[in-house]
């Protein structure tokens, strides 16, 4: 049976490949949302910080955030090569050798706390010092192969961002912080499940138990809506407490019930095409497109042909369709009473892609 191997390379100083590879251990996508959220508790807090200032603070905010992710990477690096959305990091490609980034994350995160609480205070760096602490030891490692609230005991380490920033200017804890937590802490649950509706096959392959591998889709879309309607009180304590106005409440009302629709529409979306729609609809959906794309991805890794071969026969094309299909909890029989070379060339497509991979 063909394998794919990646081997670990001995990069020299002078190679920037590391760096970047570095970079990625730190989940830059995340630690953008942190700086965002850290500046808005910053900025809203009542006391004065200069704009250099800020910026310094905001950094190692960031770099502890970058520090969480390298731990967090260095713990799951053998969940990470089982799972489509996460075989391609730093750790499971053999880029950087799991020790080491252990050592970074481990120095990130001194670096990130002595540096807050140089430049800011000792509560800052304690809190940050929580975060990193709680994301690694408790969401990491003790709750995310246990139990399907793993996000929403783990939550609380995304939450507090906006606590830091505030506590960066104030050097203190109030009502108006924990109003921060509490927004960002009932909209994580949401908001992960929604997107895990689409990632089903690799938290079953991972064996990690995500809410709508446990209890299934319908049970998720449940709770979905019932952390939605908690997101409203939330909300509404803001503005309870006098820390905004009429303005705040309205608005974030309407983004609250908009997004979680705009979660769940791709798969209402595609429940409600009637039959005879072509083909080319579906496969130009993001979400069938990506799937489809792990399904051949799959298929390489473990050594079968791959669609752009042509040794895929039909009845095996689909039955691995049937099986995405069960992800996305549609009926894909109308697919059937279609061109198969249609679909094919379809496939075929997205295969060539793949084979990049």
């Amino acid at each position: 049976m063909t394998t794919i191997n990646f081997r670990a390379k001995n990069p020299s100083l002078l190679d920037t490949s590391i760096f970047i590879e570095l970079l990625r251990l730190m989940k830059p996508r995340v630690m953008s949302l942190v700086i965002f959220t850290c500046a808005v508790g910053l900025l809203t807090a009542p006391g004065e910080v200069s704009f250099i200032k800020s910026i310094i603070n905001i950094f190692f905010v960031t770099l502890g955030a970058g520090a969480a992710g390298a731990l967090n990477m260095w713990y799951e690096a053998d969940l990470d090569k089982l799972m489509t959305r996460t075989c391609l990091r730093p750790l499971p490609t053999g880029k950087i050798k799991k020790n080491h980034a252990l050592i970074f994350g481990i120095v990130l995160s001194i670096v990130s706390v002595l540096g807050l609480y140089f430049f800011s205070n000792l509560l800052s760096a304690l809190v940050l010092l929580f975060t990193i602490s709680f994301y690694l030891f408790v969401y990491t490692i003790w709750l995310k192969r246990r139990t399907p609230q793993n996000i929403v005991i783990g939550g609380a380490a995304g939450a507090l961002p906006p606590v830091i920033g505030w506590t960066i200017a104030t050097n203190s804890l109030s009502l108006e912080a924990l109003s921060f937590f509490l927004i960002i802490f009932f909209w994580t649950p949401s908001h992960f499940w929604a997107l895990s509706l689409y990632k089903v096959a690799d938290y079953k392959k991972a064996k990690i138990p995500m809410l709508p591998v446990t209890n299934g889709i319908e049970e998720t879309k449940k709770n979905i809506f019932i952390y939605s309607l908690l997101m409203l009180p939330t909300l509404a304590l803001p503005y309870i407490i006098g820390f905004v106005g009429e303005l705040f409440l309205i608005s974030t009302f309407g983004l609250t019930t908009n997004n979680q629709m705009e979660l769940l529409a791709p798969i209402e979306a595609l429940k409600k095409i009637p039959k005879g729609t072509k083909v080319q609809i579906f496969t130009d959906s993001k979400y069938v497109k990506s799937g489809i794309t792990e399904w051949i991805y799959n298929w390489k890794k473990n050594g079968w042909k791959t669609a752009n071969k042509q040794e895929v026969k039909n009845k095996d094309l689909w039955t691995e369709l049937d099986i995405l299909a069960n992800e996305f909890e549609i009926s894909w029989n109308w697919v059937k009473a279609h061109s198969t070379d249609e679909l094919n060339n379809e496939v075929d497509l997205i295969a060539r892609k793949a084979a990049s991979l």
